[in-house]
């Protein structure tokens, strides 16, 4: 019993990752025969987890493919996501389908109101969707640490429970947005088959993660990953975390603030893409102040790599815009900054395939991650 117990966990797995494999193609993958195939497919069926569906005709011969996929009253977990601007959540299904979505501007309001109008729309979700709720993930952009928010200093929030968005007897799974996109990199994007992936995210701050075989290293309390807070900037600059020389600040938009010779931003994103426009348009002083954080991203990353020793580096937020407005000076001052071994194949940073979706991802697979066994068990 426990030997299917556990192929028939392979195979939701499996499932998951490439929804809309044939059932013969599953078989092969789990190695196991067309006979057990079947009962395990009838037994996931039957107990709504797995669904099934004809493949589309192909005019040929033979008896028609069968493809696996989400069952229409299987679980679903529910996926939060907040940036320093807004939230997103989404119901999301066996192989990451979204059967429902909502999304809000928070910008002016305080924790209290937000975390009440993320929790109406859980609430209006779960009218919807009922006991097929099986689990809930939260994506946030600061420290995360046992289901509580504990900084944000983004936002300026601390001390804020998420745990509160899960039902007894639900799976739940918190995390710090840049370690969820790194997760959902891992899985659905561009890191899926690296052996050690490091991703990297500039926003409002700047985080990441190390997956290492598709599991994160999260640290012995949970918050590893704060990258961002690593002594490569500046020691003449305070962040806001309270350190100086954070290397996130050298990257952002208040590092493209200072560089202009203006005074800080007030909203440090908008502000970073505004200087991007004007170094697309070839505006001198923005041209120059984008090369100049772009060098300071790649000696950083030069650093991680020498450091932790990843086979691809994956960059989301506005990393990415560095990589296309100053890509010569990132390059230079990443190979510059590397070991002489590393030099001859240095690992590619290649921008993330699921842009800002990472974090939300990230979320629902975190969840999904933690429900496996519960499936299974009952």
């Amino acid at each position: 019993m426990g030997s299917t117990r556990t192929r028939a966990g392979d195979l939701l797995r499996l499932v998951h990752d490439q929804p809309g494999i044939t059932r013969a193609r599953a078989a092969r993958l789990l190695g196991v025969g067309t006979g057990a195939a079947t009962e395990l497919v009838g037994t996931l069926v039957a107990g709504h987890l797995l669904g099934e569906r004809p493949a589309p005709p192909t005019g040929g011969r033979g008896r028609p493919t069968t493809l696996l996929g989400p069952h229409p009253d299987g679980p679903v977990v529910i996926a939060l996501s907040m940036t320093y601007r807004e939230w997103r959540i989404q119901a999301v299904e066996l192989g990451g389908g979204v059967v429902l979505s909502e999304h809000a501007d928070h910008r002016g309001q305080g924790p209290g109101q937000v975390i009440e109008a993320m929790a109406a729309s859980v609430g209006r979700m779960r009218r919807r969707l009922g006991v097929r709720i099986r689990g809930v993930g939260v994506s946030a952009p600061g420290i995360v640490q046992d289901g509580h928010l504990v900084e944000a200093t983004t936002l300026g929030w601390s001390d804020v429970d998420l745990t509160r968005f899960a039902r007894p007897g639900e799976v739940f799974a918190a995390g710090n947005d840049a370690t969820f996109a790194a997760s959902a990199e891992s899985r659905r994007g561009r890191a899926v088959g690296s052996s050690v992936a490091l991703h990297l995210r500039v926003d409002a701050g700047l985080g990441g993660a190390v997956v290492e075989r598709g599991r994160i290293s999260h640290g012995a309390t949970g918050v590893a990953g704060e990258f961002g807070h690593m002594p490569f900037g500046d020691p003449e600059v305070r962040c806001p975390c309270g350190a100086l020389g954070c290397w996130g600040d050298s990257v952002d938009g208040r590092a493209l603030a200072r560089s202009l010779g203006v005074p800080e931003p007030g909203d440090s994103v908008a502000f970073f893409r505004a200087v991007v426009d004007s170094a697309r348009t070839g505006e001198q002083r923005a041209v120059v102040a984008m090369g100049l954080a772009s060098a300071r991203f790649g000696r950083g990353i030069a650093g991680l790599v020498n450091g932790l020793d990843p086979d691809l580096v994956t960059i989301g937020g506005l990393g990415p815009l560095l990589l296309e407005v100053a890509p010569d000076e990132l390059r230079r001052a990443y190979l510059a900054g590397l070991m002489n071994f590393r030099r001859h194949a240095p690992p590619p940073i290649l921008p993330t395939a699921l842009g800002e979706d990472g974090p939300l991802i990230g979320a629902a697979e975190e969840a999904w991650a933690e429900l496996w066994e519960r499936l299974m068990s009952g």
